[in-house]
Parts: structure tokens; C-alpha cells; sequence
């Protein structure tokens, strides 16, 4: 497992720490830079379309179809960097838990933050019975942080911010399930009630996995009184986690780490059956077919049961999402849509997009396209309490802080969630 700010890309910390508010007006500038690009992509790819039909297609318009769909991308980036600033409050003494065990625990971890002071901590998780109080197992953090990490999570880890989130106490989550319902039927008013079955029963566990980041800080930061430690922690690890659970909720193997949708069985929606995913081809290898192109995706949106589709969206990578919005369905409209105002997402059919950069490229039996409700599909664990070790000594002049938390997860209804290969 790797982390974004490891012992070897040891750097500054300071420029982290910088977080500019963000106006409505640079909001409202990005907004409508990205409409007007999308609009400028619209013209270029009609023009490409209209000299596909007259056979005299030219690598230039290729070309400048793809700059314009690269530049929407970037500029995509750059508004959704700004709304996740602009969402990002300071970490303070009067957000959650500003009780007076909740300041005195604030206090505490400052202390062992900044100069390694551990007594003071080491008190007061011996007095809450923490079985954790050992140092060499780190420190909890104050509630307040582990919420802001939370918060900052959801926030940018793509599956994170659709799926079901469950917080736990224990290292397992354990969920029933109903194989086959109690037989029910009708009856008239007087008439006997023959005794039903009991329903089937089994059982799905999650168990929860240790992820780790090691932000690393230099004495001259920890010393200055200006700079919030806290929020420093919580931007610092904020990237490494959401980076690390991405890749783990689309495609882990469930080996010390979530296991990913990506990583159930796949098979041919017309044989589906509980414990593997639905999936629907494109009729083409590595492409969509060249006529009825849509036709597919269409497929997909309805092999999904009437129940799930009312909060279904697709999950795809930027680059198939490229793709896909060179597409127009019959009347000669464009399937892909801009998000309709600051914060949105973009749809297709009319249905949310979550761009998840684990998911596959387009490529030969690729399955690049998931659609479902994830929300009832897919289930994340977090198990309470974010820890964090000092280590002052392994990378002189800098400080280590290991920071870990434990998380888990996987499918929990099969039914919820389709795929798409891109196959004959």
C-alpha cells in the first residue's frame, strides 16, 4: 500500500496549510467557462459528425475535438477543486464536540502534536477504559477531526460519496440476508391461515482493513502557534485515504484491503444470479457498435429493476466519459449533459455521472461502465476512531505522523449494480 505523502517525498508543509476562501463570483467565472467550453465542443464534434457522413473526415477536426474534450476536463477539475474548497470550514473550537472533555482532549493531543508531550493523553484515554492507550498503538484523535476527515472524505472519494456508509465499534459488520421471503398470499376474511415458511437466511461479513498515511512535518511548523495542527492533519491524510479507498472500492481483491465491485464475478445479465453482477455488451470489441450506438447504454439503464433506477447513476472514468459524450441518440441529441449548476454532476439519459478514475479504460471485454444504485448496492464500514503515532526519529529533521484508521467493504445487494463490457 502506497501513501501520497510517504517517508520518501518528504517536503515543506507549510503551503498545505493554505486554504483561500472561495467567492461565488470565482465559482460562477468556472461555471460558465465550462459551459461555454462545452459548447465549443458541441460545434467541433457536429462538424466532425457532419464530415464522417460525407466521407471526408480530416485529423484536424479529430484533432481539435479532442483538445476541446481535454480542456473540459480540466476545466471540470479545476470547478470541482474550487467547490471543495469553498465546502471546507476550519477546524475549531466551536464545531462538534466542544464539550469541556472534548477541549480538554484538544488540548492534550496539541500537546503530543507539537512537542511529543504523551502524558497528558495517556490520562485521559486510560480514563475513558481506551483499550488502545498504549503508544505504541498511537492516539485517538479528537471527535472533531475524525468528523472533519469524515466530512472531507465524502467529499472526494468518488464511491464513498454514493455508497451505503455504516460506522462500527468492532472489527467485523455482519449482515442477514433473505435468501427466500416467508411465503405470503390472500386470504378472505373467515377463511383458515395455513402456516407459512420461515424465510431463508444468510449472512454477508465486512471486515474492516487498516489504511495508513504518513504526512510528515517539519519542527519549524509545529512550533508556530499560527498554524492549526488539526486542520493540518485532516488536509494531509484527507488525499492519501481517499486516494487508497478509490482503488480498493472499484477493484480490491478483499486481501487486507475492501473488496471492490469490479472484483465480484461478472456474468451475462440474462443468467444473473445472487452473488455475481449483471453485465450487458456493447456488440462491439473494445468500442460501442457503429450504428445505435446508445443502444447499449440504453440496454443497461433497463436491465436495472424499476426500484433501483429512481437513484441510479453511472460510474466511469474521465476518459470513457470522453468517449461518451461524442455520442448522440437518434434524434441527433447528445446523450452527456454539463451539469446543470455550480456543484452538479454531469448525467447521462438523465441519469448522475460519478467519474471513479479505478474504473477501466475502454479496451477489448473491458468492463468500463457500472450503473446501479449504490447506495443500496454497495456498503463501506468504518470502524470508530482515527489514530495517530508520532515518530520524531526515522526521518530526521522531519516528524512522522502515522496516521491509520480501519475501514472495510463490498457489494451488499448483487441486483443493485450493472456493468457494461465493451465486447462483441
Amino acid at each position: 500500500m502506497k501513501t501520497t505523502h510517504s517517508q520518501n517525498s518528504l517536503k515543506e508543509a507549510a503551503p498545505a496549510l493554505e486554504i483561500k476562501s472561495v467567492s461565488s463570483h470565482e465559482l460562477g467565472s468556472a461555471f460558465d467557462e465550462f459551459m461555454t467550453s462545452f459548447e465549443a465542443f458541441k460545434e467541433a464534434n457536429d462538424e466532425r459528425l457532419e464530415q464522417i457522413e460525407k466521407r471526408s473526415g480530416d485529423s484536424l477536426s479529430e484533432q481539435k475535438v479532442e483538445r476541446i474534450s481535454a480542456a473540459l476536463d480540466e476545466q471540470k477539475n479545476a470547478l470541482d477543486d474550487l467547490i471543495l474548497k469553498s465546502r471546507r470550514p476550519q477546524l475549531n473550537a466551536g464545531q462538534v464536540g466542544s464539550t469541556l472533555a472534548a477541549q480538554e482532549h484538544k488540548t492534550a493531543f496539541d500537546g503530543y502534536i507539537r512537542k511529543g508531550i504523551e502524558q497528558d493523553l495517556r490520562t485521559l484515554e486510560a480514563k475513558a477504559l481506551s483499550m488502545g492507550s498504549d503508544p505504541d498503538g498511537g492516539y485517538l484523535v479528537p471527535d472533531q477531526v475524525e468528523a472533519e476527515v469524515g466530512r472531507r472524505l465524502a467529499a472526494i472519494s468518488p464511491i464513498r460519496a454514493i455508497a451505503d456508509v455504516r460506522e462500527v465499534s468492532g472489527g467485523i459488520y455482519k449482515k442477514p440476508f433473505s435468501i427466500e421471503g416467508p411465503q405470503v398470499g390472500w386470504v378472505g376474511e373467515t377463511a383458515a391461515r395455513p402456516q407459512t415458511s420461515a424465510s431463508t437466511l444468510s449472512e454477508l461479513a465486512f471486515p474492516t482493513m487498516e489504511l495508513y498515511a504518513m504526512p510528515a512535518a517539519t519542527p519549524s511548523l509545529l512550533d508556530d502557534a499560527a498554524v492549526n495542527v488539526e486542520d493540518w492533519i485532516a488536509s494531509e491524510v484527507e488525499t492519501a485515504f481517499a486516494e487508497q479507498e478509490g482503488a480498493a472500492f472499484v477493484s480490491g481483491d478483499g486481501v487486507n484491503k475492501p473488496k471492490g465491485f469490479m472484483a465480484e464475478t461478472a456474468i451475462a445479465e440474462d443468467s444473473w444470479e445472487w452473488g455475481k453482477l449483471g453485465m450487458l455488451k456493447t456488440g462491439k470489441a473494445g468500442g460501442f457498435a457503429d450504428s445505435g450506438a446508445s443502444d447499449a447504454l440504453i440496454d443497461l439503464v433497463y436491465a436495472l429493476k424499476a426500484g433501483y433506477r429512481q437513484n441510479a447513476q453511472f460510474v466511469m472514468n474521465r476518459r470513457t466519459q470522453a468517449a461518451i459524450r461524442k455520442l448522440k441518440d437518434a434524434d441527433g441529441n447528445y446523450i452527456w449533459q454539463p451539469p446543470a449548476s455550480v456543484g452538479g454532476k454531469a448525467s447521462l439519459m438523465n441519469f448522475a455521472i460519478t467519474e471513479a478514475e479505478d474504473m477501466p479504460d475502454i479496451a477489448d471485454d473491458a468492463n468500463a461502465i457500472a450503473f446501479g444504485d449504490f447506495k443500496r448496492g454497495y456498503l463501506i464500514v468504518d470502524r470508530l476512531g482515527l489514530r495517530i503515532l508520532r515518530d520524531p526519529f526515522s526521518a530526521k529533521p522531519y516528524v512522522l505522523f502515522y496516521t491509520t484508521k480501519r475501514v472495510g467493504g463490498g457489494v451488499q445487494d448483487f441486483d443493485a449494480i450493472k456493468l457494461l463490457q465493451f465486447a462483441a
